[in-house]
C-alpha cells in the first residue's frame, strides 16, 4: 500500500523518473492482484446486503422486516422532503423558504409532473409499500411467528395506501413486482382507500400482543374510513384505543433524521412554519411561552436563522421534534377526535353541544402531542360557546384536530376531506391569494400534489384522474 511518504517521495522525482515510478508500481499492484485472487481475504461478503437464499431464515426474513420499517419511516417523515414536510407544504402548516421550483410550486399550488426536489417521495413510499407486501409472503413462509411480526407489516402497508391516497391526487396506480412486474391499475381515492381498510383489518387479525399493531391500525382504517365518509364507521373502528395511545416512528444517528426537524428546524432550512397562510391557513404561531393567546400543542420559539433563500430571515424554529425525536404516526387523541367527528353527523344542537363539551375536556384533561416530550399537554377550555350550525362546529373541530396533531403529516388528508366529504369550496379552505412575499404571483388552484412523471412508465397511466 502506498503510504504518505512514499507519496511524497514520488513528488520529488523529475516528470520523467516519477512517470516510471507510478507504471511499475501500477504493475506491483496488478501482479498482487493476480496472485491473490483466490485469497479469501479478498471474497469479503458485504453484511448489509440480503441475498434471496438469506431470507430463508427466520434471522433473515426479521432482517427484511427491519428494512420495511426503515423504508416506511424515510417516506413519511426520515428526510427534509418526506411526506410530513411535504403535504404540509401544500396545506397551511409550512412554507418552501428555499430557491428550488420543486418546494416552491407544490407551496404556490402549482404542482407538476416534473418534480426532483419532492419527487422521491412518491418513489419511497411506492417503494416502501412494495417492500411490506413482498416481506408479509416471505415472513409468512419463513417466521410465521409471531404473527404480530406480519400485522405490522399489513398496518404500514396500509399506511402507505392511505398517505399515497392523501397526498396525491386521484389516479395512483399500485404496482407489484414480487414475481415479475405487474403495472397497476389507477386507482380513484374511494378505491385506493378501500384497499387500505382491507389491510388494516388483516392487521388487526394477526395483531396478537401487539397494541401497536392493534390500535395502531385501528386508528389508520378509522382515518380511512373518514376519508370516504363513513364515520359511524370510523367512530366504531376506534372506539377502544386509549387517549395516551401514540404510534411512534423511530429516527436515530443510525439511521435517519427526524424529517420535520430537517426541514424547518436545521441550519438554513428548506421550509418554514407558517401562520395564517393565503388569508385560509389557521393562526397556528402565536406568542411562544405563556403570553396571550399561546397554545402548549404548538410549540415554538424565534430565532435569528436565515432559510435557504436568505431573504427569509428570522426563522420559527418548532420545539416538537428535535433531530432525533421520535415521529408521531397516529395517537389516541386522534382516535377521540375521530369519534366526535361522527358525533356531528347527526346535525343537532344537541350534537354541537356535547362535542363542544368534548373538546373542552381533552384540552384541560391532558394528552400527549408525542415528540420531543412524551407529557402531557393541557390548553386552557375554550370560553365562546358551542357552535350553533354545522358547518362552524366543523371549522372548530377540524382547527383542533389541526392543533393537536401539527406537523404529523395530517392537516393536508383534513382539506381535502372538508372538500371532498364535505363540499367545501376548495379556495376557502386552500391558501390562496397573493403569495408570501418575496414570492410574487398568486396561488394556483392545486388541492394535491401531483403523481410524478416517472409513473408514465406505467402503460396504465394517463395523467391524474378527475376529482379532488
Amino acid at each position: 500500500m502506498t503510504n504518505t511518504h512514499s507519496i511524497r517521495s514520488m513528488m520529488s522525482l523529475s516528470p520523467k523518473a516519477r512517470s516510471r515510478a507510478y507504471a511499475l508500481a501500477a504493475l506491483a499492484l496488478t501482479a498482487a492482484a493476480v496472485g491473490c485472487k483466490n485469497d479469501k481475504l479478498l471474497q469479503v461478503s458485504d453484511p448489509d446486503v440480503l441475498n434471496v437464499s438469506d431470507y430463508q431464515t427466520p434471522a433473515g426474513a426479521n432482517a427484511l422486516r427491519i428494512g420495511v420499517v426503515r423504508d416506511f419511516t424515510t417516506a413519511f417523515d426520515g428526510g427534509t422532503d418526506a411526506f410530513s414536510t411535504v403535504t404540509g407544504n401544500l396545506a397551511d402548516e409550512m412554507l418552501a423558504s428555499d430557491t428550488f421550483d420543486g418546494r416552491l410550486t407544490i407551496n404556490a399550488r402549482k404542482s407538476v409532473e416534473v418534480n426532483s426536489e419532492t419527487g422521491a417521495d412518491y418513489t419511497n413510499m411506492q417503494k416502501a409499500r412494495a417492500g411490506a407486501a413482498r416481506a408479509i409472503g416471505i415472513l409468512a413462509k419463513t417466521a410465521p411467528t409471531p404473527t404480530y411480526n406480519r400485522g405490522e407489516l399489513y398496518m404500514l402497508l396500509g399506511y402507505t395506501e392511505l398517505f399515497l391516497g392523501e397526498g396525491w391526487c386521484p389516479g395512483v396506480p399500485l404496482s407489484n413486482a414480487d414475481s415479475g412486474l405487474v403495472y397497476g391499475q389507477q386507482l380513484t381515492t374511494d378505491a385506493i382507500m378501500a384497499q387500505a381498510i382491507a389491510h388494516f383489518d388483516t392487521a388487526l387479525t394477526l395483531a396478537d400482543t401487539s397494541k401497536r399493531v392493534k390500535y395502531g391500525s385501528e386508528i389508520g382504517r378509522g382515518r380511512a374510513l373518514m376519508n370516504i365518509g363513513k364515520f359511524t364507521d370510523a367512530a366504531t373502528a376506534v372506539a377502544d384505543v386509549p387517549q395516551n395511545f401514540i404510534v411512534n416512528t423511530s429516527h436515530s444517528s443510525a439511521s435517519t433524521s427526524n424529517g420535520i426537524w430537517s426541514a424547518t428546524t436545521s441550519g438554513a432550512s428548506r421550509y418554514r412554519l407558517v401562520s395564517g397562510e393565503g388569508k385560509n391557513g389557521l393562526p397556528f404561531l402565536s406568542a411562544p411561552g405563556s403570553g396571550t393567546g399561546s397554545d402548549a400543542r404548538i410549540p415554538w420559539s424565534t430565532s435569528t436563522r436565515v432559510g435557504f433563500s436568505s431573504q427569509f430571515t428570522a426563522q420559527p424554529n418548532q420545539s416538537k421534534f428535535g433531530q432525533y425525536s421520535d415521529g408521531v404516526l397516529a395517537t389516541g387523541v386522534e382516535a377521540q377526535l375521530i369519534k366526535l367527528e361522527a358525533q356531528l353527523q347527526a346535525n343537532t344542537q344537541a350534537a354541537r353541544d356535547a362535542v363542544y363539551a368534548s373538546l373542552n375536556q381533552l384540552r384541560t384533561g391532558g394528552a400527549p402531542i408525542g415528540g420531543a416530550s412524551s407529557a402531557n399537554v393541557t390548553v386552557p377550555a375554550m370560553s365562546s360557546g358551542a357552535p350553533t350550525t354545522n358547518d362552524a362546529a366543523i371549522d372548530l373541530l377540524y382547527k383542533e384536530r389541526a392543533y393537536w396533531m401539527w406537523l404529523t403529516g395530517h392537516r393536508l388528508g383534513d382539506m381535502r376531506r372538508l372538500v371532498r366529504i364535505y363540499k367545501r369550496d376548495s379556495e376557502s379552505v386552500f391558501p390562496t391569494g397573493a403569495l408570501t412575499s418575496p414570492l410574487d404571483g398568486t396561488y394556483g388552484t392545486s388541492t394535491a400534489i401531483t403523481i410524478p412523471f416517472a409513473e408514465r412508465n406505467n402503460p396504465n397511466f394517463k395523467g391524474c384522474l378527475d376529482g379532488k
